[in-house]
C-alpha cells in the first residue's frame, strides 16, 4: 500500500500543475501521482490527495463517484476553478464536493485556486452583452474575471498547494 496518492482530473492542464505541486511536496518513496482517466481501480493508500477542476460550483460526478469509493482513509482535496476569487467560494466548493466522502474517512482539508479558462467561454460572455448597462454588468464582472484568471494558477498559487500539501502531513 502506498503512503500518498494524488489523483486529479485535469482539462486544462491548471489542475495537473497543483497536482504535480502536491505530489513534490510529499515525502518519502511510496508515493504516485495519475490523472484519474489513468485508473482501472483506486490504488491502495494510507492518504488521498484528491483533485479537480470545478465546474458549476463542485466537482464532476466521476470525482464524486471516486470519493465516494475511499473509506477509512485521509483525504484532502484540492482544485482550479476560472469563476469566483474569494475564499467564500472555494469554501462552497469544497463542501460540496465533502459530501461525497464517507465519514469514516479523516478529512484533511481543501485548497483551490483560480485557473485559465479556454477562450471559448470569454467569447461566449462578449455574444452576450447587448448594451443594455444592467445586462451587461454582471457579464463585464464575469469578464475581468476571466481576464485576471489567465495568469492561473501563478507560481504562488503553486506554493500555496505546497505549503497546503506539507499543512495536510502535520494533521495526519
Amino acid at each position: 500500500m502506498l503512503d500518498y496518492m494524488v489523483l486529479y482530473q485535469s482539462e486544462t492542464g491548471n489542475t495537473k500543475k497543483l497536482a504535480t505541486s502536491i505530489f513534490a511536496a510529499l515525502p518519502g518513496m511510496a508515493k504516485d501521482l495519475r490523472g484519474i482517466d489513468e485508473l482501472s481501480s483506486l490504488p491502495e493508500a494510507s492518504t488521498y490527495f484528491i483533485g479537480f477542476c470545478v465546474h458549476r460550483g463542485t466537482c464532476s460526478l466521476e470525482i464524486g463517484n471516486l470519493l465516494s469509493t475511499i473509506s477509512g482513509r485521509n483525504v484532502a482535496l484540492f482544485g482550479t476553478c476560472g469563476a469566483g476569487n474569494t475564499d467564500n467560494y472555494y469554501k462552497n466548493i469544497e463542501n460540496s464536493a465533502r459530501i461525497w466522502l464517507e465519514d469514516d474517512n479523516a478529512y484533511l482539508g481543501g485548497f483551490f485556486c483560480q485557473g485559465k479558462m479556454p477562450l471559448q467561454i470569454r467569447q461566449k460572455y462578449e455574444s452576450m452583452l447587448n448594451g443594455d448597462e444592467e445586462h451587461d454588468r454582471h457579464l463585464k464582472l464575469q469578464l475581468l474575471n476571466f481576464d485576471e484568471a489567465m495568469i492561473h494558477p501563478t507560481k504562488e498559487d503553486l506554493e500555496h498547494a505546497t505549503t497546503f500539501a506539507k499543512n495536510c502531513l502535520s494533521r495526519l
